[in-house]
């Protein structure tokens, strides 16, 4: 009967001090600044540019546009005098239209900004992702966080992987 005791008790044991190793394992927390990864990753600065490009070319068409508004707006005001009351109407209904026509153009333009922004940051976020992936399974970590965001209220430290996810990246 002591025998069997023993025997209780010492898988108890095993089991609570594996149970024990198996908790602290996957409680590791990292934490990491993934937009200055993103920022220091090769081949940003030509996501910088063609944005850049991107921005000025939707400007360009935007004063364009402001110009024609400008023009039509003075030609009204400089002949509203001699004007019939159809042609008043027309240039009003124009005047209206193209305001209308610029008001819906930055709207578009902001989504397509938005979405041109998108299409050029994904494989970076895609990579970063992954590198990060690999890093958490290779140091054990159960969670990695994102720090600058303030998700997590309370942390007593943890730790920060955002060197050695650089360094997977080949960032320097």
């Amino acid at each position: 009967m002591m025998k069997n005791t023993l025997k209780v008790l010492a898988i108890v044991v095993l089991v609570a001090v594996a149970a024990t190793t198996n908790a602290q394992k996957a409680s590791k927390i990292g934490h990491i600044d993934l937009g200055k990864v993103l920022e220091q990753m090769p081949g940003q600065d030509t996501v910088k540019v063609v944005m850049e490009k991107y921005v000025q070319t939707l400007q360009g068409e935007l004063q364009t546009m402001q110009q024609e508004l400008e023009l039509k707006g003075a030609d009204y005001q400089k002949n509203l005098a001699t004007m019939s009351s159809i042609i008043k109407t027309t240039k009003e209904k124009e005047i209206t239209d193209l305001q209308g026509r610029i008001e819906a153009f930055q709207q578009s333009a902001q989504k397509d900004l938005s979405d041109k922004q998108t299409q050029l940051i994904t494989p970076f976020v895609t990579k970063a992702r992954q590198a990060i992936k690999d890093v958490a399974k290779e140091g054990g970590f159960a969670y990695v966080i994102n720090a600058v965001e303030d998700i997590l209220l309370y942390s007593d430290g943890g730790e920060d992987i955002t060197p050695l996810v650089k360094k997977k990246l080949g960032i320097q």
